[in-house]
């Protein structure tokens, strides 16, 4: 049962946000996408636009992939969910990126996200059917080198969330939508300072672009896609040939409308019901497209509360000999937009090919975090030829 109350949760968010419109928190449809599925980004505070190419870029910033290293590239991760109340609840992601040449490469990933098995009861406690709700991205990307310096990348996604339960008298089909990014990478040469050489990076990543995903085929139902915009920049300080910091920073901004404030609409001089429904159904009809740009403006508490809506998140690496890392963040949401608020802590390992990382959370807000007290894996293979870093 507190499966199925964690599910409830999952399909009907949205309907939170106008109980709680004092707080204006942003809800969109399947919120996996927005997920860090691989421990090395979760262990520098979900940081992974401006950061250095590895074979998870597919979900940050496929940009990077066109100043890959190695020829190919596949990786694995495992992600525990909601742990404290379940143990088959997970996200998985797989990976592949090939370089096509030194200006070019291309990649694929799939994620799925799963809720596990969940016995159905009826009103008497009698066993009805075992349903396993999940959800899933596939997509596919290619980015290229416009200079030595800087890549673009173009990604496509096809996302399938099968969440609805079918209780015998209603239409359970999954629901589907598409959704694109767009992005870009800039990596500096190596530059010689006075005591010690570095190098800058800076990224961006337009993603999840696409229509809004329903359940019911009408626009009462939707749901926006969570439409993101990524912003990052770091430094590399490279203090000789075994020893390697680096430092970034990076904010997040939802493009997604946000929930209005809900006033008395209908004359009656009453805020009740009825005027929730008008500004639900207001709401609901936005379009993805007019949405996204008035995500930069239509905060009801004007600027102040418009810049609650970005997070931001700051991380660093030490890297020794390119095989042995340790790694450190932290992430900050406004209390008013979902008071995520935590500390990480990774580490990896290189031996031949093959990298092993891991990652852990520390909350430190007062809402509790799906990922608290969880323990995340993922495990990279390199292979191929292998390519200069200029």
């Amino acid at each position: 049962m507190r499966k199925i109350a964690i599910l409830s949760l999952c399909l009907f968010a949205g309907a939170t946000q106008w109980m709680q419109a004092q707080d204006r928190v942003i809800t969109t449809g399947v919120p996996f996408l927005m997920i860090a599925a691989d421990a090395r980004a979760a262990g520098m505070g979900d940081i992974g636009v401006s950061s250095s190419t590895d074979a998870f870029s597919q979900q940050y910033n496929p940009a990077k992939y066109a100043f890959a290293l190695t020829k190919q590239g596949f990786s694995v991760s495992y992600t525990p969910y909601l742990t404290s109340i379940a143990n088959d609840i997970s996200l998985g992601q797989i990976t592949y990126f090939n370089k096509i040449n030194e200006r070019s490469a291309f990649a694929g990933s799939l994620r799925y996200f799963g809720l596990g098995d969940i016995q159905l009861t009826d009103a008497l406690g009698n066993q009805l059917n075992t349903v396993s709700p999940n959800e899933f991205a596939l997509d596919a990307s290619y980015s290229l080198k416009l200079s030595d310096q800087f890549a673009m990348a173009v990604a496509g996604r096809y996302i399938r969330s099968n969440l609805k339960i079918n209780d015998g008298t209603n239409d359970a089909s999954a629901a589907n939508t598409f959704a694109v990014d767009v992005a870009g990478f800039y990596q500096s040469e190596e530059i010689a300072y006075s005591d010690f050489d570095g190098r800058w990076r800076a990224g961006f990543n337009f993603q999840n672009m696409g229509p809004k995903i329903s359940y019911d085929n009408d626009d009462l139902s939707s749901n926006f896609l969570p439409a993101n915009l990524k912003l990052g920049a770091g430094f590399d300080f490279i203090l000789d040939e075994y020893n390697k910091v680096s430092v970034m920073g990076e904010v997040n901004k939802l493009l997604v409308p946000t929930p209005p404030e809900v006033t008395d609409l209908n004359g009656d001089g009453v805020i009740d019901s009825n005027d929730r429904n008008i500004a639900i159904s207001d709401y609901r009809k936005t379009g993805w497209v007019s949405g996204m740009f008035k995500s930069f403006g239509d905060a009801p508490g004007g600027m102040s509360e418009e810049l609650k809506e970005f997070t931001w998140a700051l991380g660093a690496e030490y890297m020794y000999q390119n095989s042995f890392a340790l790694r450190a963040g932290y992430f900050n949401e406004s209390e008013l937009k979902g008071a995520r608020k935590y500390f990480t802590m990774g580490a990896g390992f290189k031996y031949s090919v093959v990298k092993v990382d891991v990652s852990y959370l520390f909350s430190t807000s007062k809402v509790r975090n799906p990922l608290e007290n969880t323990l995340r894996f993922s495990l990279t293979f390199n292979f191929g030829d292998s390519y200069d870093e200029y």
